[in-house]
């Protein structure tokens, strides 16, 4: 298959996909103004949706392994690009992500994470966005379930390394909750900006819990030897499969 193939299904496959988000709102937003349940159950459908089309349409298939979690808990995942959000929400029954506060704003997307409890915080104000962190997930209206957190605050392509930022570290301190890590080699194949989408396996895989109770610091680095260990095989085993 021609590369100028490949791009054509990536733009048809990538027009659909907002196409269906449109879809999708139309008919679940009547009910999820009722019943948070059908939000939670709209943004499962949708991205099913997505990493199914993404399959059959440019050969990127996916998968999720490790103990997906179910109960209360801080989920810190590697962030490489759209498809890894997809992956998680696509398994875990109610989630809710720390977000850039523009994304209020994003049609449909803005209000579904208001629905769902994601909680927007101003990145470029560290001191702000911690406390709006901890403020937005301790608040008494604040729905239960499973908070994602993206420890290096933005999308990282393969190969480029961020610091990890303290967000994560103030939350585990505060809410007193197990963390589970998530690596991701989704990059690979989806990046961040662009259309192009490479035929492969993309993988998230959840990895064994860190238990409440450490220090800021040494959590801090463990989490981020953790993610980052797993993440870089994940990436080498995706590289070793992408065809030639």
């Amino acid at each position: 298959m021609t590369y100028a193939w490949r791009y054509l299904r990536s733009l048809v496959f990538v027009l659909q996909m907002y196409a269906a988000m449109l879809v999708f709102a139309l008919w679940y937003t009547p009910q999820a103004m009722i019943n948070r349940d059908r939000a939670y159950a709209a943004v499962h459908a949708y991205c099913r949706w997505v990493r199914w089309t993404a399959r059959w349409m440019v050969g990127l298939h996916s998968e999720v392994r490790g103990d997906v979690p179910t109960d209360e808990v801080i989920l810190a995942s590697k962030h490489q690009s759209f498809f890894d959000i997809i992956i998680i929400v696509s398994v875990v029954p109610r989630p809710r992500f720390i977000m850039k506060s523009s994304l209020r704003w994003a049609p449909i997307l803005g209000w579904y994470a208001k629905r769902i409890g994601c909680v927007a915080v101003d990145r470029g104000k560290r001191a702000k966005a911690v406390q709006q962190m901890v403020e937005g997930v301790t608040a008494p209206d604040a729905p239960k379930g499973q908070l994602v957190i993206y420890p290096q605050g933005t999308r990282v392509a393969p190969d480029a390394k961020r610091p990890y930022k303290v967000g994560v570290g103030a939350l585990y301190a505060a809410l007193g909750q197990p963390v589970v890590p998530a690596a991701t080699n989704v990059g690979v194949f989806w990046p961040r900006t662009g259309v192009y989408r490479k035929p492969g396996l993309a993988v998230v895989e959840f990895l064994p819990r860190i238990a409440p109770g450490l220090l800021v610091e040494p959590f801090m680095a463990e989490i981020e030897q953790v993610i980052e260990t797993a993440s870089d095989h994940l990436i080498a085993e995706a590289r070793a499969g992408l065809p030639r």
